[in-house]
């Protein structure tokens, strides 16, 4: 196995900038508003689906509802696991074909019905939507419905809509958010007709049960592979570079040597691969070699939607518990909800929760029309839903007390109602993980919100540059900013009479086109003062990303709750109290967020941390036990040898 572990920043930022999409050729909204443009025309009015998909979508959705009310989410948290019979009843529905082409044995339903359904499954119990959005929204299906071949598509689809679990295996032992130092081989053979596959994955969701696996690995460059044929699907000869394959989850030398156990999602199939010499057909290499980490960025695009839909669910379920326990419950004479302490966090989960449906709705619809560039939305989506969410679980549990903080076992036991408040905070905390961390998603985001920058800029954000090629740059960058600068001045936000047509919300969106504004200047300030510098400013960056975050949270939130007045005005009048409610709690963070963009203590936090980390501080640890000394590696060690370990027993869910 070749030794690729060894790679520095420069090699690792070449490896992911190679892999993003660096077009674009449809419009984004949220990279207008990044620009400080206010595109209401690209979401307003708000997009709708065909009657004839929307009549379909209900159809399921009112199936499936029957069927989880038959469902019993504690019997998944007792037992770690989702009965085999609730995996048969999903699958007898279709639910691992929610988004597979009719063609393809799928029930060919939009990214709206499937977020819904998400939503819907994951209320019984969230490992039930982990194991069905994994499988389709990263597993099998969807890489294959971006980049496979015809021959693919027939060949694994049709599994794959009928139950056949599948699973997506990118994170190693050493390498999660950095690929360029992933150890996992797919070495060719000499005929040419298929790949050896060597290594070991780590957290494969779904993968002590699936069928099928997409696994990434990197192929080695050379010209030893090329004596045999030409590489399936059209791929470049010899091209190297990470790739994806589908892979048999039975095939000789795949052992399951772990399942992981987690502080929640305790339903889910997780778990640790070792691939030692696996064969590999050519021809379930899915698209070319190399295109591996680009086809996987992609496949995310998308795929994130579905941590949204699980983080609105969520939202739902911890606004009706809250709702009713804070009507039940009487303290000092009155409902607990009608104090102001706890009033102040109803509203703000109900508020919250209203735009949590808004931000997964817009962005399931333009996913679903495709005429939008959704990169950035959907990683936003990801990344708020995520944050906003662990919220609202965790002010649950302060309104329900004491009955919040114990477990629905133990209330049932004692003859309560088994409100699983504890559990619901510990299930969604994985949504600020899974799929990109937050830490990462800013980082992404940001790299998108300023592509346009570092394309005026040039040489100027290249830390490597000559003074000469800085010079150049200077001039080209502006050219570019002497006109857009001055668009930055004035617009919309200024002029009183501006977004009329949305009434009370009117004041909201006029302070979206001024901060967004706002904001495209900062990013260029920030441009200005540390020019390649920047990227190492995460804090800066991260901060810019939460701004845009919300100012998109709040334009889903007006735009749905005109679409809301305009279906039915009683319904329309609550949801313009809530989206009003929300653009205000919004707006303040906004304004402390633009506040930390030059007040913060980002620089001397940096020098703390470096002397934390060289130990000066040590003895501030001094008095407390560590009972995890000496009990192994901080890191597993990398496998040297074919494996001795049993495999965990397969439990194949259709």
């Amino acid at each position: 196995m070749s030794d690729t572990g060894q790679v520095d920043e420069k090699q690792a930022r070449a490896v992911a900038e190679a892999a993003r999409e660096d077009g674009w050729s449809k419009p984004s909204f949220c990279k207008e508003l990044f620009l400080g443009r206010l595109r209401l025309d690209l979401i307003h009015p708000h997009p709708r689906p065909a009657a004839e998909a929307a009549a379909r979508g209900l159809e399921f959705l009112e199936r499936l509802r029957a069927f989880c009310a038959g469902l019993d989410g504690a019997v998944i948290e007792r037992e770690a696991r989702i009965p085999d019979e609730y995996v048969k009843g999903l699958a007898d529905l279709g639910c691992f074909g929610i988004k597979i082409p009719v063609e393809y044995g799928g029930l060919g339903l939009s990214q709206v019905t499937y977020g819904q359904a998400l939503s819907l499954v994951g209320s019984v119990h969230p490992s039930i939507g982990v194991l069905l959005s994994a499988h389709q929204s990263i597993g099998v299906p969807e890489p294959l419905k971006l980049a496979g071949s015809t021959e693919q598509k027939q060949a694994f689809l049709p599994r794959c809509a009928r139950g056949a679990v599948s699973a997506f295996l990118l994170t190693e032992p050493d390498v999660g958010s950095d690929p360029a130092r992933m150890r996992s081989t797919a070495t060719p053979t000499e005929d040419g007709a298929a790949y050896l596959l060597d290594g070991m994955k780590l957290w494969t969701t779904n993968g002590v049960v699936a069928e099928l696996l997409v696994v990434m690995a990197t192929v080695p460059t050379g010209d030893g592979h090329r004596n045999g044929g030409a590489p399936a699907n059209g791929g470049a000869a010899g091209g190297g570079g990470i790739s994806a394959f589908v892979v048999e989850a039975d095939s000789p030398g795949i052992t399951v040597e772990h399942r992981n156990a987690f502080m929640g999602l305790r339903g889910i199939e997780n778990g640790v691969t070792r691939f030692d010499q696996v064969r590999v057909p050519a021809a379930n290499l899915i698209g070319r070699e190399g295109d591996g980490l680009r086809i996987a960025l992609a496949t995310l695009n998308t795929g994130r939607l579905s941590l949204p839909a699980m983080c609105a669910g969520a939202g739902k379920w911890s606004l009706k518990i809250a709702r009713e326990w804070s009507a039940a419950r009487v303290q000092w004479g009155k409902p607990l909800g009608e104090h102001g302490a706890v009033a102040g966090k109803i509203a703000f989960i109900a508020a919250t929760t209203f735009a949590l449906e808004a931000v997964l709705d817009l962005s399931g619809q333009l996913s679903d029309e495709g005429r939008k560039d959704i990169r950035i939305e959907a990683a936003v989506a990801k990344l708020w839903a995520s944050e906003m969410t662990c919220l609202v679980a965790d002010e649950l549990v302060q309104i329900r007390g004491g009955r919040g903080y114990e477990t629905a076992e133990s209330l049932a036991a004692r003859g309560e109602r088994a409100v699983p408040a504890e559990q619901s905070l510990r299930d969604v905390r994985i949504n600020r993980i899974f799929e990109g961390s937050t830490e990462i998603m800013h980082l992404l985001i940001a790299r998108e919100a300023v592509d346009t920058h570092l394309r005026a800029a040039g040489d100027l954000a290249n830390a490597e540059s000559d003074l000469a090629s800085k010079a150049k740059a200077a001039a080209h960058a502006s050219g570019f900013y002497a006109k857009w600068l001055p668009q930055l001045v004035t617009g919309a936000g200024q002029v009183p009479t501006s977004f009329r047509e949305f009434g009370a919300l009117a004041p909201h969106l006029r302070f979206v086109e001024r901060a967004s504004r706002k904001l495209a200047r900062s990013t260029f300030y920030g441009m200005a003062r540390w020019q390649a510098g920047l990227e190492k400013r995460q804090g800066f960056l991260g901060r810019i990303v939460d701004i845009g975050a919300e100012l998109f949270a709040m334009s889903a939130a007006c735009v749905r709750a005109e679409m809301l007045r305009a279906d039915d005005p009683d319904r329309g009048t609550d949801a313009y109290e809530l989206a009003e409610a929300f653009c205000g709690q919004s707006r303040l963070r906004v304004e402390r967020l633009f506040d930390a963009l030059w007040d913060n203590t980002d620089d001397a936090d940096t020098t703390l941390a470096r002397r934390v980390l060289a130990g000066q501080y040590s003895w501030l640890e001094d008095g407390v036990l560590d009972p995890s000394d000496g009990t192994g590696p901080w890191i597993a060690p990398w496998p040297s040898g074919p494996s001795t370990t049993e495999s965990v027993a397969r439990r194949y869910l259709h």
